[in-house]
């Protein structure tokens, strides 16, 4: 029986691993194995969410464990930290409890098609300070970490006899993540007086958002960047464009002009690489930040048994340019890749190649509005769209998500138990 093996758990490699259990595991004619290091997964684009309270990840993330029971594949909790392609095995790191107790050995996993779907990391491009006193939001660990200090941050300013203090917050890259947890930010401070904190309101925050670009979302067009500064200027977030930061320490953000942003908390969200050690892992041919080439097919470059998809791919348009690391690629990269691996599993030759197709971009700056593009390179054009049915679309992009790993009716059956939790539970996570 062939062995499928699948590292990463992300928006990709999570539904790519869900096709093929249904369409192999399921029937036994190959064996499929997900490998991730977290156990619950979570669509990378909420974790903003989870920093600020918005979402909860006890009810909204997903069981890999669970989840593959259902859908035919295997799952086994590790780290990616070796490949040998001569003899077709990943290792896997040993794994540890908080204790430092040892629960289980470095082991190998053997391999007929290797997926890579590891994903990426903010780069710090070797920022002094930034390691040290910076939050990243790469996973639920991270985003809870923040969230954990910003109401500790919170609670100090509630006892601050100091009518004038604010609760300092500086986010460095105003790219999706940058600015939808700089809204979110204050959908936060305007509702946690509810709750308790004293003192606390959208006056009492003042968050800074640092661009070294000319524009915030530099990557989507300028009308709806331009728009997204403007509704960002108006809820009272500090917006600087053309600043560069040199430095993070305690007291803050130090630019490169010698300015000093105040920050009693950081988060770095400026650019993205693959993690260090896929750096040429195995021979395979990697770019300056570490993502693995493949070929129009989603082949590594080097090794036609593995594929490579998400953020991790370093995949050539036909235009020359790079397919960005968006989840509408990782979604549309898994269903090519689950196409070809179905080829090869039946004898078949002729890979189909991999064609980005740019949808739109939708921000959400949390209840005070959305604004994004539809059709992209569908059409002629791309169709500016704001407000309440932005916001509808935006939140359409997660369901599609959710069809592809349970199906039309677990996600309707999702959607009304999500309505009766905003009823129930807290519009915040508190704890």
């Amino acid at each position: 029986m062939k062995k499928i093996l699948v590292i990463g758990g992300g928006a990709g490699g999570l539904e790519l691993a869900t096709q093929l259990g249904r369409k192999l595991g399921k029937k036994g004619t190959a064996s499929i194995t997900l490998v991730d290091r977290n156990k619950t997964h979570l669509w990378k684009p909420l974790l903003h969410e989870v920093a600020t309270g918005s979402l909860d990840t006890g009810i909204d993330a997903l069981s890999y464990a669970a989840h593959a029971k259902n859908h035919g594949f295997d799952f086994q909790l590790g780290r990616f930290s070796g490949l040998d392609r001569d003899t077709k095995t990943v290792t896997l790191a040993p794994l540890y409890n908080d204790c430092n107790e040892l629960l289980i050995a470095e082991r190998t996993l053997q391999y007929d098609y290797l997926v890579l779907a590891i994903g990426s990391m903010c780069n710090d491009f070797n920022t002094k300070g930034v390691k040290e006193n910076c939050i990243f939001l790469d996973s639920p660990d991270q985003a809870h970490r923040f969230h954990k200090e910003l109401l500790n941050a919170f609670l100090l300013h509630g006892a601050n006899k100091d009518k004038n203090a604010k609760v300092n917050i500086a986010i460095v890259g105003a790219g999706a993540t940058g600015v939808e947890l700089s809204a979110e930010l204050h959908n936060t401070a305007a509702q946690l007086s509810a709750y308790g904190f004293t003192n606390v309101n959208q006056e009492s925050l003042n968050v800074t958002l640092v661009e070294a670009g000319k524009s915030i979302l530099p990557a989507l067009p300028a009308r709806i960047s331009a728009a997204a500064h403007r509704e960002l200027t108006k809820i009272g977030v500090d917006v600087r464009t053309e600043t560069m930061v040199t430095e993070a320490n305690r007291e803050g953000l130090v630019t490169k002009d010698g300015v000093t942003i105040p920050a009693s908390l950081m988060v770095w969200a400026a650019g993205i690489k693959a993690p260090d050690f896929m750096k040429d892992i195995a021979g395979l041919e990697t770019n300056r930040i570490n993502q693995v080439v493949v070929k129009a097919s989603l082949q590594a470059s080097r090794d036609d048994r593995i594929f490579v998809i998400g953020d991790l791919a370093s995949c050539t348009q036909a235009d020359g340019s790079l397919v960005p690391p968006r989840a509408q690629a990782a979604h549309q990269m898994a269903t090519v890749a689950f196409k070809n691996i179905m080829t090869l599993m039946q004898g078949g030759s002729t890979l189909k190649p991999f064609v980005y197709h740019d949808h739109g971009s939708l921000i959400s700056l949390s209840s005070f509005s959305t604004v994004g593009s539809l059709m992209g390179n569908l059409t002629k054009g791309s169709m500016m769209v704001e407000g309440r049915i932005a916001r509808i679309v935006y939140i359409s992009l997660y369901r599609m998500h959710q069809i592809a790993l349970h199906g039309y009716v677990k996600t309707g059956l999702m959607m009304l138990v999500g309505s009766l939790n905003r009823v129930l539970r807290p519009t915040l996570k508190l704890h």
